[in-house]
């Protein structure tokens, strides 16, 4: 899947969608949906410099992984999603888009900077990348070293 996300990422598609929609097939999902929904979440939030969209793409992975949408499920989910956020920060030193990319793609020119420096091409795709393989190694620790979980979905194959 990890393989999947940069595939996409090198077609176009930004890094939350990359991510997502590389996971999807084995929840259920169609990859068109997952890419549609993720859409708004690339740059750190539509280029707002939020939480890099590889991340936000991650963590929607692990919510269309879950088997169950209550109050029991929610917080098994949260507690995930912190084991990413604290492991991708830890590996990466932030989780902000500005920061990662070294520029404030919300200003005119910081993106134009960005998109002449390559940075997309040549920054983003070690996030897209770190945020899959976190991804599929939190959702196989949920089957493998703690057995069936009660609240995630058993991925189903699907290309790696």
């Amino acid at each position: 899947m990890t393989d999947r996300a940069l595939e996409l990422f090198d077609q176009g598609f930004n890094c939350a969608q990359s991510v997502s929609a590389a996971f999807a097939p084995s929840f259920g999902l169609e990859e068109s949906i997952a890419l549609r929904v993720a859409a708004a979440f690339g740059g750190g939030m539509s280029r707002c410099n939020g939480v890099c969209g590889g991340i936000s793409g991650a963590l929607m992975v692990l919510g269309i992984s879950m088997n169950s949408a209550d109050k029991d499920a929610r917080e098994q989910l949260y507690a995930i999603s912190k084991e990413f956020v604290e492991r991708f920060r830890s590996e990466h030193g932030s989780i902000l888009c500005a920061e990662l990319l070294g520029c404030d793609i919300s200003k005119e020119q910081e993106l134009k900077r960005a998109r002449e420096e390559n940075r997309f091409k040549t920054i983003c795709p070690k996030y897209v990348k770190a945020a899959a393989n976190i991804v599929k190694e939190l959702l196989h620790a949920q089957y493998v070293d703690q057995g069936t979980s009660r609240i995630f979905i058993k991925p189903t194959a699907g290309k790696k």
